[in-house]
Formats: structure tokens, C-alpha cells, sequence
């Protein structure tokens, strides 16, 4: 059973009206006068003086001497750096796999990156009856993977390079054995020197989605959006996979817009700055 708070419980209205201005000096991201706070939170000056009064006297507000401006004042900061200290970024994201994995069709996963690069924490499977599995502790290719390249992408470059170095004599080990000629599979390619790799991370970020196309198992496609928190660091990676004939794999294609909305969602909770 699905309890709507809004409805079983009874608020202040005065207080609801009030956070108008608030939201509004928050989504402004400057100090701005009175006025033109009014006119975000629609209401009059009048109005919005008394709030703005009271907002100083908690310390939720403060009043710039020469300009007159309004900004968040020293206890809105403490609240913020509080809420960001308390921000679980897996736990805010997994209701929101769950709901896009039924939106879009397709199995969803979130990962984060590990000692051994981008692993699996959390998965939503698609409603299909037919779908393409993923397990939890799966860790992601660096260089052949859309999570892998995503977190390449921004990470730090000192980080991605080890990474990549490493994947590099783990390839070279493997194919020395033997392990990777697998009946079925195709060759797994060389990993990249880093020059060519930069060049699919510039990719990654100038569309702000990372993408693979039949490049670990042939005619099953993936796309992985980024969760940053208040630093602008990344946290997470939202990854969709599916199979080729069913899976919208444009740069700019609904399942595209549908997991960066998603990852969005988390990274306005989690506090990052606008991208």
C-alpha cells in the first residue's frame, strides 16, 4: 500500500508559501533582490517582505548592507552541508532504476567504480520476457564497456590511466593463456593506447552519455549516463543494456534522454552544480 503524505497529512500553508522564496533564491544560485524574489515565488513585495524578516531572524536568509540583496543565510548552509553528509547516492538512485527500467523496457543497472573499475551494485531487470541479465559484482571493460568508458571519462585522468595500464597487462595475460578465445565470442580488440582513448572520452562528454554497440557480446547494446554529487565529482553510473533490435542506442534518442533525466534526478539531490 503506497501512503500519499500529502493527502493523510495536514501542513502550515503560510510556511509552504514562504519556501517559495527560498526555492526561488536557491534555483537563481545568486543573491537577488526583493522584487525579484516576489516575482519568482509570485507574490508582491509586500507580501514577501515579512517572510524574508523572519527567514533572517532563523538564520535561513541573510541581507547583503550596500546592496540590499537577499541570500542563504549561515543555518540554510549548515542544513545543506548536513543533507549532503546524510545523501546516500545508491540508495537515492535505486527507486528511480526500478521505474525506469519499467519506463524504458530495458534492464537497468547502477554501478560505481572499484578497486578493479565499474561494478554492478544495484539492478533493475526490463518487464520483457525477454531481456538481457546482468549480476550483481559484474565490474565493467575501462575501454570496451559504456560504464567503463563513462567513468573514464570523468574521473580523474591520473586514476583512468592506472586503470588503463592495468587492463592492458590483464589482456595481455589473458591472451597469452589462452582464456579469451572463447567458441561463440568474437576476439576481444587491444586496448587502446591512451591518445585514442582520449579521443572516445571527449566523445562521452561532449554528448554527456556514453554508449557501446555490440563490443563484448555481439547484438546487445548499452548506454550509461553519469551521477555527480555537490563537487562536480561522479558518484555513479546509471547503465541501460538490452538487445540491439529493441534497444535505441542514438546519442540523442529517447532511451538516451530517459536515463540522463534519470541520472539528473540524482545528481540535483545529491547537490551538483548545474551542467
Amino acid at each position: 500500500m503506497t501512503i500519499d503524505i500529502d493527502r493523510t497529512q495536514r501542513g502550515i500553508q503560510s510556511i509552504e508559501v514562504g519556501g517559495q522564496l527560498l526555492r526561488a533564491l536557491v534555483h537563481n544560485g545568486r543573491p537577488m533582490a526583493l522584487k525579484d524574489l516576489a516575482r519568482e515565488a509570485d507574490m508582491s513585495a509586500a507580501k514577501a517582505h515579512p517572510y524574508m524578516v523572519s527567514f533572517g531572524r532563523l538564520g535561513l536568509i541573510e541581507q547583503d548592507a550596500i546592496s540590499g540583496h537577499y541570500l542563504l543565510g549561515p543555518l540554510a548552509l549548515q542544513l545543506g552541508l548536513i543533507g549532503l553528509q546524510q545523501a546516500n547516492p545508491v540508495q537515492i538512485a535505486t527507486p528511480l532504476i526500478d521505474a525506469l527500467a519499467q519506463r524504458i523496457g530495458q534492464t537497468v543497472a547502477i554501478a560505481v567504480w572499484g578497486d578493479r573499475g565499474a561494478t554492478i551494485v544495484r539492478i533493475a531487470e526490463s518487464p520483457a520476457a525477454v531481456h538481457v541479465a546482468m549480476r550483481h559484482g559484474t565490474v565493467f571493460s575501462l575501454t570496451d564497456t559504456a560504464s567503463g568508458r563513462l567513468f573514464g571519462a570523468y574521473l580523474d585522468a591520473a586514476i583512468v590511466k592506472q586503470q588503463l595500464e592495468a587492463a592492458r597487462a590483464r589482456r595481455k595475460l589473458r591472451d597469452r593463456e589462452g582464456s579469451a578465445k572463447v567458441v561463440g565470442m568474437p576476439p576481444q580488440p587491444p586496448v587502446p593506447a591512451w591518445k585514442d582513448f582520449e579521443v572516445q572520452l571527449d566523445e562521452v562528454r561532449r554528448h554527456g552519455i556514453s554508449r557501446s554497440e555490440g563490443e563484448i557480446v555481439p547484438g546487445v547494446n548499452a548506454m550509461s549516463a553519469p551521477v555527480f554529487d555537490h563537487t562536480g565529482a561522479i558518484k555513479l553510473a546509471i547503465t541501460a543494456i538490452g538487445a540491439a533490435g529493441i534497444f535505441d542506442s542514438r546519442w540523442n534518442g529517447e532511451l538516451a534522454k530517459a536515463l540522463k533525466a534519470c541520472a539528473d534526478a540524482v545528481s540535483q539531490r545529491l547537490g551538483a552544480p548545474r551542467r
